[in-house]
């Protein structure tokens, strides 16, 4: 949609423009349509439950080469899929997203590639090990389940049911932001709220994902706790290197090498990028700041189109984003906006993008 509306734009203004549309993803929502623009495979639905454990169906990307499967994490533990009034990090679970990722294996795929972004949870991943097999024990012996609100009540870690193909099986991690799991840019304290977290919340999760991060390292040796990119979705990065022998990797750079990426940005005359909302987070490795990062390297402009930007501007100049526009006005709901985010889209491009076309 945002492809369309912006090209609609440009060639009203130039109609002799030659326009590269690419919707691009950086390894969370919308690498399925980047995957079907390039016709690599196809989308396999499966029965599965949403954050709060309620029976749906989500799709999986299964590649031609019948032996990669690509696991979008939001697609059954995204936010989106949420109320506004059931939004609760404490209660939210990842299990959804395993349920997923056993399908794919009993389906034959061993190299999986689990896309994380737009997450509803903060479970360190423990919803995709307890749908594997594995249990969560606190100190009696009695099995959790797998939530944020268990991390700190958690004492065992328990194998022996896990689907032996996890063995058998590459998993990686498709992950651009370089936040760790704990600290004041850790998972809790920098996305827990946007996930329906109270400040109190935030502690509890940070005190659960400290604890857990322990009790792995006690376990298995494994450090978690300052891995760059660890508190992505929750902790779901760094707990699927702690709880598997999974490999973190920055999805922009695996779709980037995947769609030449950087051959088209130096090709490009004006480069058109965009997201929802573009804040002071975004810096940490999100779509647009990743395309200006190398559209910087060939001097090409980049005019940024968001829901709403309220990011510093020296942090937008110093990325190299040349300008940015925020669709929603002040006086507009945000309802609004979205039922009207193509035409809006659409009409602010015709306004800006006069002095460059």
């Amino acid at each position: 949609m945002v492809c369309e509306a912006l090209a609609e734009a440009v060639v009203q203004l130039d109609p002799t423009a030659q326009i590269d549309r690419l919707p691009f993803s950086d390894g969370g929502e919308g690498a399925f349509e980047l995957f079907d623009a390039l016709n690599l495979g196809k989308a396999v639905l499966c029965e599965t439950q949403d954050p709060l454990g309620r029976n749906i169906s989500a799709n999986y990307y299964a590649f031609k080469d019948g032996k990669t499967a690509w696991i979008e994490l939001s697609q059954a533990s995204g936010i989106a899929l949420l109320k506004e009034e059931e939004k609760n990090a404490l209660q939210t679970s990842t299990f959804g997203t395993g349920l997923q990722i056993k399908h794919a294996l009993e389906s034959g795929y061993r190299n999986l590639i689990l896309g994380i972004g737009g997450s509803a949870t903060n479970d360190l991943g423990t919803g995709i090990f307890s749908a594997l097999g594995g249990k969560l024990k606190d100190s009696s012996g009695k099995i959790l389940e797998a939530k944020g609100a268990s991390l700190a009540l958690c004492t065992q870690l328990d194998y022996s049911d896990v689907m032996p193909s996890v063995k058998d099986t590459t998993i990686t991690v498709a992950c651009d932001v370089s936040n760790t799991l704990l600290g004041p840019a850790g998972a809790a304290h920098t996305y827990a709220p946007q996930k329906g977290a109270l400040p109190q919340d935030v502690i509890t999760l940070e005190h659960g994902a400290t604890h857990f991060a322990e009790l792995l390292y006690k376990l298995s040796g494994k450090a978690i706790s300052k891995i760059k990119g660890g508190g992505a979705a929750g902790g779901t990065a760094a707990g699927m290197l702690g709880l598997f022998n999974s490999t973190l990797e920055p999805g922009f750079d695996l779709l980037s090498q995947l769609t030449k990426l950087e051959e088209r940005v130096k090709s490009a005359d004006l480069i058109l990028t965009g997201e929802g909302k573009t804040d002071n987070q975004s810096q940490y490795g999100k779509v647009p700041f990743k395309v200006a990062e190398l559209a910087k390297k060939y001097k090409t402009p980049v005019v940024l189109f968001a829901g709403s930007v309220t990011a510093n501007p020296a942090i937008l100049n110093q990325a190299g984003i040349t300008e940015s526009f925020s669709i929603k006005s002040d006086a507009m709901t945000l309802d609004y906006a979205k039922a009207n985010a193509y035409r809006l889209l659409k009409e602010k491009a015709l306004q800006q993008l006069k002095k460059y076309l």
